[in-house]
């Protein structure tokens, strides 16, 4: 039986023993250390600590293949440049003992997640993102990756989702006040016109992609979205990871422009309505807090 609950209908079986015999059949010289999962996997990959040493991360569906392939190619070249600590792949493993996808085993970052383990002063930890966001933005991206035709692509202009947002807003009509969630969504689509130069962006700077040690910004982690596209990819993290004097103060660390702000909090806005009726019976717990987040928005909108 899996140890991992499943969040994907197309989701394959993934547990302590797959990870066992995936490395006695493909990495002999850590055959035998511990294997035990991390609770905080995210939705894409689900992660196993292995030894003291290792993490071995194996994606979820086939549509999430790749990012060992990517973070080989690129962790190298982006973690001299940026002033938190960055994965460290170690090698990439082939599908085998009946798990399909390529996977990957990397160095283990010491840290709590943020969403965990809140830092000692929230507002000084924006300021440390912020630094880590503007130091990654000037990073070359020659050969970067670029976001897809996905609409789940960050970084990208908010038009493709529109659909997918209305359907969703008319799933959660009798859950929400949804008048003032359309207009601030319709506001945003109407000012949607970035043509800025693309950028490094990570692209999914939430909570559990930040690690905390010592009381302090330490890491960040899952580079999956990492791409060459508009800079607001990468303001979630205003919403979804601070709030009140933190936030403002990540705001004023990185001089944002109002439109590059109403961006990505129009990109906070739909990613998290468009999650609710998906999540909330696959994991409920990833929408609990969507009611208070979304009044948190609106009060955004009407504030700026």
């Amino acid at each position: 039986m899996a140890d991992v609950a499943k969040l994907h209908d197309d989701e394959v079986d993934i547990d302590a023993s797959l990870i066992r015999r995936l490395i006695g059949e493909q990495f002999p010289q850590w055959d035998g250390l511990p294997v035990r999962v991390v609770d905080a996997s995210g939705t894409d990959n689900v992660t196993f600590r292995v030894g003291d040493e290792l993490s071995v991360r194996l994606p979820r569906t086939e549509r999430n293949q790749g990012q060992v392939e990517n973070d080989l190619t690129w962790m190298p070249r982006l973690a001299p440049h940026v002033p938190l600590a960055i994965p460290e792949p170690l090698e990439l493993g082939v599908p085998g003992a009946g798990y399909p996808f390529t996977w990957g085993v990397y160095r283990w970052l010491d840290g709590d997640s943020y969403e965990a383990t809140e830092p000692a002063d929230p507002s000084e930890a924006a300021r440390e993102l912020a630094g880590f966001i503007r130091a990654l933005q000037k990073v070359d991206t020659t050969g970067a990756p670029v976001p897809s035709d996905d609409p789940f692509e960050r970084g990208t202009p908010l038009a493709p989702r529109d659909e997918m947002f209305r359907e969703a807003l008319d799933e959660l009509r009798d859950d929400f006040d949804t008048a003032p969630l359309l207009e601030a969504w319709e506001i945003s689509l109407a000012s949607d016109t970035w043509d800025g130069t693309p950028t490094w962006i990570h692209g999914d700077l939430m909570p559990g992609n930040l690690l905390v040690a010592d009381g302090k910004l330490s890491a960040v982690i899952d580079f999956g979205t990492a791409r060459a596209a508009d800079p607001a990819g990468d303001l979630l993290a205003a919403w979804y990871t601070f709030e009140g004097p933190a936030r403002q103060a990540f705001r004023e660390a990185l001089e944002v422009d109002h439109d590059t702000w109403a961006r990505a909090r129009a990109w906070a806005l739909s990613l998290t309505l468009i999650a609710i009726p998906y999540y909330r019976t696959r994991n409920p717990e990833a929408v609990s807090g969507a009611k208070p987040f979304l009044a948190e928005i609106l009060a955004d909108f009407e504030h700026d």
